[in-house]
């Protein structure tokens, strides 16, 4: 039991660390939009691409530390750490 509970506890802090390199991609996304003007059909198209990219990266984290299964507590953990860090580091970025 001691076993499952230090496997999930680990597994939250993979998808909060998750959660918080999403908000940077964010981030990210948010500086380049406006450093550069563009017109609004190449903005759709750099939040496509931004969803994309954080689609595949939460597929790979999926894969790569819990076999493909999705749980409630992932999900959970991905808003937190993304919450978090917009709350608080986003600020100075």
């Amino acid at each position: 039991m001691s076993n499952i509970l230090s496997s999930q506890a680990y597994l939250f802090c993979i998808y909060l660390i998750s959660g918080i390199i999403v908000g940077i991609l964010f981030d990210i996304f948010r500086i380049l939009r406006k450093s550069f003007k563009t017109i609004d059909f190449i903005t759709y198209i750099e939040d496509i691409i931004f969803w994309i990219l954080t689609g595949l990266f939460i597929i790979f984290i999926l894969f790569k530390f819990s076999n493909g299964e999705i749980r409630i507590y992932n999900i959970i953990a991905l808003l937190v750490g993304c919450i978090l860090y917009l709350l608080t580091i986003s600020k100075f970025f």
